[in-house]
């Protein structure tokens, strides 16, 4: 019960934490001390008996496994999406995007930028901070109320495209490793839902918007508020070729290769966005460096959260939670998608969540006779839910960083459609998967 009790108790607050602003580097191992502590966990090696385990051995364990699974997916998506950047692909592809639907439909054209550039492979802190600049002119000029931006941005980053088949995203692409299955499994039940999830996600966030509009909140302008590049951009096919790159090298290799083939995709659209794209381009060395510099610290707070879950694995409160998960009646799919939503939810990372919980879960399901490509989209779907509590990396970092807005003003609309949205779709996904 104490184990259980501190496993919460470490939980709420790394939660409480971060949302004070304290970096998950702090954060993270903070809480995973306590979880540690409350489970009679030894602090160091040298001091636990043999066998059991310590909290800076289990901690480091779960960091440094994880930077070694995924660091170059991480760092070749990172400059992947800055070379997209320097060169101007990217704002090239969301202008004429944008353009196309113009301010009238302001909302809908941020969410479509977004969810091409993502499916394209393109870095999701990359999307939020290329995409940013012309949200805010969009929004300013249909004078919508701009705490909705980083929702708009995060759904059309992380719902629907990210955890759908076929996306470059790792997140997608973390259970081939487990499951032996490809990125595109269960692509027909994937569509389904990613449709179904676009349709509801789209309508909600219209209607929260205009229901602030009819409020009478407003577009409210900021002394540093961006604005779009001012610079001669390449045509629009030579952005979306390097996307299309990234999707078909994927998709050729991922039969050979399993989740490798995902460094090469990526390497491939590095290349071809450089070639097709380089006498528009703008410091291309300082971009590659700050393109390293952003692998590191997206890998580093992705790895802080993947720590503290490798603690809170080991402890008892975590092995019954776990036990009591996979022990639910009915489809085998309702217990992987809710002990997946849980453990993502405990790390606030889908791709944390899936490292941790695929190992505990595959093969045991595997045993049972679940479908394994059944059982890839639904932990993949199921991962993107409860993953964007107030802790999650990429919250914090598009809600602050980027935005600039406040917990309060931003975080409950980004909550229904980055929570509420993806767990709808994961119940649909297993209703399909059952019939």
């Amino acid at each position: 019960m104490l184990s259980f009790f501190g496993l919460l108790l470490g939980l709420a607050l790394l939660i409480w934490l971060t949302m004070r602003g304290t970096d998950l580097l702090i954060a993270a191992p903070l809480c995973a001390l306590l979880v540690a502590a409350t489970s009679g966990f030894a602090i160091f090696p040298q001091l636990a008996a043999e066998g059991a385990p310590s909290f800076t051995a289990s901690y480091m364990s779960g960091f440094v496994g994880y930077v070694q699974d995924w660091f170059f997916m991480f760092l070749l998506g990172s400059l992947f999406g800055k070379m997209m950047e320097c060169t101007g692909a990217a704002d090239s592809v969301a202008h004429w995007i944008v353009g196309r639907l113009g301010a009238k439909h302001a909302v809908a054209a941020v969410v479509l930028a977004c969810a091409v550039l993502t499916y394209g492979g393109v870095s999701l802190f990359v999307v939020a901070f290329s995409v940013y600049p012309m949200a805010v002119s969009l929004f300013r000029r249909a004078d919508l109320p701009r705490r909705f931006i980083p929702s708009t941005i995060a759904f059309g980053s992380v719902t629907f495209t990210m955890t759908s088949a076929g996306s470059p995203e790792i997140q997608n692409w973390i259970p081939t490793r487990f499951l032996g299955t490809t990125a595109y499994a269960g692509w027909e039940v994937s569509l389904v839902v990613a449709l179904f999830m676009l349709a509801l996600g789209q309508w909600w966030l219209m209607r929260m918007v205009r229901a602030a509009s009819a409020g009478g909140e407003r577009f409210e302008a900021r002394g540093n508020d961006p604005e779009p590049h001012d610079r001669n951009l390449p045509a629009v096919w030579r952005g979306l070729l390097p996307l299309v790159v990234v999707l078909g090298v994927s998709w050729l290799l991922h039969g050979r290769l399993a989740q490798s083939a995902l460094i090469v995709a990526l390497g491939a659209g590095v290349l071809s966005a450089l070639a097709l794209n380089f006498r528009y381009a703008q410091r291309i060395g300082a971009a590659a460096a700050a393109g390293a510099l952003g692998a590191l610290v997206a890998i580093a707070n992705t790895s802080a959260v993947v720590g503290f879950g490798g603690v809170a694995k080991l402890t008892a409160g975590f092995q019954a939670a776990v036990e009591a998960m996979t022990s639910l009646p009915g489809s085998p799919l309702i217990g992987a998608a809710i002990a997946v939503s849980v453990i993502a939810g405990l790390t606030g990372s889908a791709s944390g969540g899936q490292t941790i919980a695929l190992p505990l879960i595959a093969p045991h399901y595997l045993d049972q006779g679940v479908d394994p490509e059944a059982l890839h989209r639904v932990v993949a779907i199921s991962s993107g839910g409860l993953d964007s509590l107030p802790h999650n990396g990429y919250v914090v970092t598009t809600i602050r960083a980027i935005c600039g807005e406040s917990y309060a003003g931003a975080y409950p609309s980004l909550a229904a459609l980055t929570i509420i949205v993806p767990v709808l779709g994961t119940i649909l996904a297993v209703v399909l998967f059952s019939l």
